[in-house]
């Protein structure tokens, strides 16, 4: 039997990961670089919508599969984040101002018209995920978010001059996640440096997080063949 690497060793193996992350996929790397058409854009900005309606459904199975109080009380915030609560809207009402800074209605984003099936399905598997598995692996699928502070940088610093027709109100998102991923990254990481401590769970970790990052870059195999090959779902296919 392997001995467990160190918890040095296992973050820089985790964080290694970040080769894979999907900032690196042609459709995102042609987005940062100024190269998206509107089209392209809005057809992103819709398509994550719905991923961002997923994240604080998969921390509420993630609430509901761990008994122990500390960690819940904190990850609770994560949905409160995202849902908001008194005054403050929270993440997916400032993902509804980008749609609207970028061209789309509300109305069309919330109604989901423009969501890819490959977009759906990868999504829901992640949902699928965070209810059947155990609470510690749940929240290791979320450590794609020690790469989320980096891009949503680079967004912030490229996108205002690569596409000067989205209004400036729709970067709020972006500034918003800067502090919320770091803050979100130190306790996903030391629940995954602390219950996945045999070289047996190290490797399930690090299969969990791959997982999730095949699911952030098949969102983005889908865009692509949609929006740059034009080849959206069912375009073979004979119109009736």
């Amino acid at each position: 039997m392997n001995a467990p690497w160190t918890k040095i060793e296992f973050e820089r193996k985790l964080r290694d990961k970040g080769r894979l992350y999907h900032i690196h996929h042609p459709f995102h790397v042609a987005m940062n670089s100024g190269e998206s058409s509107p089209e392209q854009i809005r057809g992103w900005v819709a398509n994550r919508f719905y991923y961002q309606t997923t994240i604080p459904v998969k921390d509420a199975a993630i609430l509901a599969n761990c008994k122990e109080r500390s960690v819940r009380r904190e990850w609770v915030q994560r949905v409160l984040d995202h849902d908001g609560y008194d005054e403050e809207e929270g993440g997916i009402e400032a993902w509804l101002r980008l749609a609207e800074a970028v061209g789309l209605t509300r109305e069309e984003v919330l109604s989901e018209e423009h969501v890819l099936p490959g977009v759906r399905f990868a999504c829901d598997a992640y949902i699928n995920f965070a209810r059947q598995a155990s609470w510690q692996e749940a929240a290791c699928s979320s450590l794609t978010e020690l790469f989320a502070p980096e891009i949503h940088k680079k967004r912030l610093q490229s996108w205002p001059e690569h596409y000067p027709w989205i209004d400036e109100e729709g970067y709020n998102y972006f500034r918003k996640r800067l502090s919320e991923a770091r803050r979100d990254v130190r306790h996903g990481l030391n629940i995954t440096l602390d219950f996945f401590d045999s070289r047996d769970l190290q490797d399930r970790a690090l299969n969990i997080l791959q997982f999730k990052l095949d699911i952030l870059w098949s969102m983005l195999d889908a865009m692509q063949m949609a929006y740059d090959f034009k080849k959206p779902p069912f375009h073979s296919c004979p119109e009736s």
